[in-house]
C-alpha cells in the first residue's frame, strides 16, 4: 500500500495531478481545494495517499494533510457516501469547517456540496456527530445546545430565541452560538426577549 508520495509536479488533469517520483508518474486524484493549493509543474510536493485496490484498477487519492485523509475515510463510513462524494465534500469544506458544521448539526453547510442533497447531508451530520475527530473552535456549550435543538430538548425560551434570530436572517449555527452566549450571561431562567436582545448584541460584535 502507498501511504505517502514525495516528488515533483508533472502536470494537472481535471481532478488529478501527475506526481513524478524518481521518474515514475503517479496519477493521484484530489479534491479541488487540494489541487488549487499544490504548486506549479516542476515544483516539489508531498501528498498523503489513500490507495484503493480493485479487481480492475488501482486508484490513488491524495491529500495535503493526514487530517484531510482521515476525513476522506470517515466520510465513507456514512451510507451512500463513496470516494467521489467524499472528495466533493472536502472540495467544498476544509476539514476544520466540516468539523464545525457536523458539531453544530449544520446540514445546510454540508448540503452546499455539489451532488449532495439534503438527505445525504443529514446522514453525514447525524452519523458522524459522535465521531468528529476535532470540534475546531466550536464552544462545547454551543455543540450541546445545537444537539438539544436538533433533538427538541432545548428549553423553550432558548429555542424560541434561536427561532426569532433565524427569522431575522441569521443562520442556525450563528443564532445558536449567540443564544448560547446570551444564556450563559443571563442565566438559565432568562426570558426569550432577554435572550434575543443579548443574542443580537453578540451577533453585532
Amino acid at each position: 500500500m502507498i501511504g505517502k508520495l514525495k516528488g515533483v509536479i508533472d502536470s494537472y488533469g481535471e481532478d488529478y495531478v501527475i506526481l513524478d517520483v524518481h521518474g515514475v508518474g503517479y496519477q493521484v486524484h484530489c479534491a479541488s481545494r487540494t489541487l488549487q493549493a499544490l504548486p506549479s509543474p516542476g515544483e516539489a510536493a508531498v501528498l498523503s495517499i489513500e490507495t484503493y485496490v480493485r479487481e480492475d484498477q488501482i486508484k490513488l487519492f491524495g491529500f495535503r494533510t493526514d487530517t484531510e485523509r482521515e476525513w476522506f475515510r470517515l466520510l465513507q463510513t456514512v451510507q451512500s457516501v463513496g470516494a467521489k462524494v467524499a472528495l466533493a465534500v472536502l472540495s467544498t469544506l476544509p476539514p476544520h469547517d466540516l468539523a464545525n458544521a457536523i458539531a453544530l448539526r449544520d446540514k445546510a453547510a454540508v448540503a452546499r456540496t455539489p451532488g449532495v442533497g439534503p438527505k445525504v447531508a443529514e446522514r453525514i451530520v447525524s452519523e458522524l456527530k459522535d465521531k468528529v475527530p476535532a470540534l475546531g473552535n466550536v464552544d462545547p456549550a454551543v455543540v450541546h445546545l445545537s444537539g438539544a435543538i436538533d433533538d427538541n430538548t432545548a428549553p423553550r425560551a432558548v429555542a424560541d430565541a434561536i427561532s426569532a434570530l433565524v427569522n431575522l436572517g441569521y443562520g442556525q449555527p450563528q443564532a445558536a452560538a449567540a443564544v448560547a452566549a446570551a444564556s450563559r450571561a443571563a442565566g438559565e431562567d432568562a426570558a426569550t426577549a432577554q435572550l434575543i436582545k443579548l443574542g443580537l448584541k453578540e451577533l453585532s460584535k
